[in-house]
């Protein structure tokens, strides 16, 4: 698949959720149940990034997530990078992305995804939060497993 494709696809599902969960909470502002005492659609506006952290920094954020999205663009051309490795780039550029339109849209992002693990309230995140989330790990095991392991442990 195209790799522009592929984060348009991304970005489309991640803002189609987004829109939908704006116009669900007009009607249905409370919590929702999916799975009892694991997951609910909660809708929330974070000014903030993850854990709500910087709060109303909504600037920073935005061309904090531009300059990731160049150096990643910049790094795709550049070193063409295989599977994993761009997989996992790919699924970051198309949550900043996604973020970013939320931010220059609203002044927030659009969160709805809210899980309890083991008593734990976790954060409630978005799509875009995912692709990131993913996308970090894969890029961790990409490195650690299939990177130059020279350039990995030299000191």
């Amino acid at each position: 698949m195209n790799e522009t494709i592929f984060i348009l696809l991304l970005v489309l599902i991640d803002q189609a959720s987004k829109i939908a969960m704006k116009a669900i909470n007009r009607i249905h502002p409370d919590s929702f149940t999916i799975i009892k005492d694991f997951f609910y659609i909660t809708y929330a506006e974070n000014t903030g990034a993850a854990f709500s952290i910087l709060k109303g920094q909504r600037w920073f954020f935005v061309i904090m997530a531009l300059v990731v999205s160049v150096v990643i663009i910049l790094y795709l051309i550049k070193h063409k990078p295989k599977s994993l490795e761009k997989i996992s780039l790919l699924l970051i550029l198309a949550g900043a992305i996604g973020n970013v339109i939320d931010r220059v849209a609203y002044g927030y992002v659009i969160d709805f995804l809210d899980f309890y693990i083991f008593g734990y309230d976790f954060p409630i995140f978005n799509i875009a939060d995912s692709c990131i989330t993913i996308g970090a790990v894969l890029l961790i095991l990409s490195e650690l497993f299939l990177g130059d392991k020279k350039r990995l442990w030299k000191k």
